[in-house]
């Protein structure tokens, strides 16, 4: 009746989300390296011998800069899209490259993964739900505008992982170019802390337990400014700043009548190349 969740790293310098029950585990994205990924998750407890599978929501560096290892030292199969794939130019071994089907649903064990389109500037990006005995939690990040299939899926979580990437004035009164600025904030780019919360508000579930804000800028958001922002809002939801420098707590999800453990749209039209966002 519960899942266990943690941040591994968020941000421009690497993601990686673990969500998994007492008998499996899968990863979202490896955007840090393999020697990374087994220190942060030896330190919280996990093991990689319970991690059943990753998979990868597009082919950003950010996302993927430690796959390869990572999947072929472990023998952990990889969910991405073929052009995901190819874009990403990703070397992976035939027995452990696995498309994500078209019905973007797998199971694994007891985890019910699905997969739906979002609006990035990727060749087939994606974000995912892991859902298990009643209880559903969202990695959503890089992530242009909040179309229906974010909002459809962010009503069903107990907890998420929601981009929270800038604060306006900070990148519009930066120092980024200006093609720059208009990237990330064009529509096909990131959310801002404004797009982030007005999802929260509006389609938060109430048994919505925990929301961690992911992906954060360096140079244009401060986690002290996301948090108060959201703590304003947060009701029952406990806020939580993903941090790009270190792993976050693991986190007890468990569906309403339990107490909560805190242990340490339409089709979305894809661009027919990718950039990179800084």
């Amino acid at each position: 009746m519960s899942l266990y969740i943690a941040s591994l790293n968020s941000g421009s310098n690497g993601n990686c989300y673990y969500v998994g029950n007492r008998h499996e585990a899968i990863l979202v994205d490896a955007g840090i390296s393999c020697r990374e990924v087994e220190k942060r998750m030896q330190r919280l407890g996990l093991s990689m011998q319970k991690v059943k599978a990753i998979f990868i929501s597009h082919e950003h560096a950010d996302h993927i800069r430690g796959l390869p290892v990572l999947a072929k030292k472990h023998r952990v199969p990889v969910y991405i899209t073929p052009r995901t794939c190819r874009n990403g130019r990703l070397e992976l071994e035939d027995e452990l490259n696995l498309p994500i089907p078209e019905n973007r649903t797998v199971s694994i064990g007891s985890l019910t993964i699905t997969a739906f389109l979002k609006h990035h500037d990727a060749i087939e990006p994606h974000s995912f739900t892991i859902s298990s005995a009643g209880v559903t939690v969202g990695v959503f990040t890089d992530i242009g505008v909040p179309c229906t299939n974010l909002l459809q899926h962010f009503s069903q979580c107990h907890a998420a992982f929601l981009e929270a990437n800038y604060d306006e004035q900070m990148l519009h009164g930066g120092s980024y170019p200006y093609h720059l600025k208009r990237r990330i904030s064009g529509g096909k780019g990131h959310l801002s802390n404004r797009q982030a919360l007005e999802v929260f508000k509006a389609y938060r579930a109430p048994f919505l337990s925990h929301l961690l804000l992911a992906h954060l800028s360096k140079e244009n958001n401060c986690p002290d400014l996301a948090q108060q922002l959201f703590n304003k809002h947060a009701g029952n939801t406990q806020i939580i700043v993903a941090s790009r420098y270190q792993e976050s707590r693991v986190y007890h999800i468990q569906s309403p009548g339990y107490p909560d453990i805190t242990l340490t749209a339409p089709p979305v039209q894809l661009l027919p190349q990718q950039f990179s966002l800084f």
